[in-house]
């Protein structure tokens, strides 16, 4: 049986040099992580965190028509095979339909027996779809951003420094890039989608994000560390008093099928009746936001634990 390139495609309402100029773009829809030229010939070089690393030079470029990339080197932390993706081609078709474009595009060399398959058709899905997608409309992607000279490790340590106490401890993989379920502990609409559906948030540092359950009961939390698609924290201001003051951390680690989620809830004053049930809601809680980034659709409250 014929091994299948992956492959996906857009149709937005722009001209072929909008999507054309996009595309070579690539700090604005894939990462401010990206050193080197991008126009013809050109070699530029790629890294996430320690986790993936590439060297990419762009051998086809027409304008407004096509642009193809080639993989010259490649590191993968999470396979066995660290160099999948070399010597395979990233390709973008651009096809005027008059008034409409559409942008093909093929990662010739990515298959379904590929032991990166599955999180990086996932990550391409995202990058194009979503990233690539908003830069050609409203001309702000939805890049990596220019990685913090400390490590998860150290940023996470300042952030705990001070927090003593008791902790609630989660570990789950989701089944989607860290870039979604990224989007989905941070934005409104996330949020909504697996924790409660009054939410109000925004995802900026300082911001204070409301969380009502029911008529009678809310908290808020304010947003300490946005380190996209890494790391996310937020400090209890307001809630039941147990709550207030404890620290919630959401890190976020590529796997080889996903992303794998820790979360701490930490600075609990002692374990308690209320630690105890926010620990089991909060299992429930994450099942929903398993589902919510996996298949489109959680279950947040009230029906979190139906």
């Amino acid at each position: 049986m014929e091994k299948k390139d992956f492959t996906t495609d857009i149709i937005v309402e722009a001209k072929p040099q909008q999507v054309f100029d996009a595309i070579i773009n690539v700090r604005g829809w894939w990462s401010e992580n990206i050193e080197g030229g991008t126009a013809l010939h050109d070699v530029f070089s790629y890294h996430y965190q320690d986790i993936h690393e590439c060297k990419v030079k762009l051998v086809e470029v027409q304008s407004n028509v096509k642009v193809v990339l080639r993989v010259l080197e490649n590191d993968f932390k999470f396979t066995t095979d660290k160099q999948e993706w070399v010597e395979s081609y990233v390709i973008f078709d651009i096809i005027d339909l008059g008034g409409k474009t559409q942008l093909k595009f093929t990662h010739q060399g990515l298959v379904p027996d590929m032991e990166c398959y599955d999180v990086c058709q996932a990550a391409w899905t995202y990058y194009i779809q979503e990233s690539l997608q908003q830069l050609i409309l409203t001309g702000q992607g939805l890049a990596t951003p220019k990685e913090n000279i400390l490590s998860l490790a150290e940023i996470r340590e300042q952030l705990l420094a001070k927090q003593k106490g008791k902790s609630i401890y989660h570990r789950l993989l989701i089944k989607t890039p860290v870039e979604k379920v990224y989007w989905a502990i941070t934005t409104q609409e996330g949020l909504a989608g697996w924790w409660t559906p009054d939410t109000i948030a925004a995802p900026e540092i300082g911001s204070i994000l409301r969380f009502g359950f029911g008529p009678d009961y809310f908290k808020k939390m304010e947003v300490l560390a946005l380190y996209p698609y890494a790391l996310v924290a937020w400090q209890c201001k307001e809630g039941f008093e147990e709550w207030i003051g404890t620290t919630l951390t959401f890190e976020l680690i590529p796997h080889q099928k996903g992303c794998t989620l820790l979360f701490h809830h930490d600075g609990w004053a002692k374990y308690s009746e209320e630690f105890a049930s926010c620990s089991y809601d909060w299992a429930l809680f994450f099942r929903s936001l398993k589902f919510l980034c996996e298949t489109g659709k959680g279950f947040p409250y009230p029906e979190f634990n139906k």
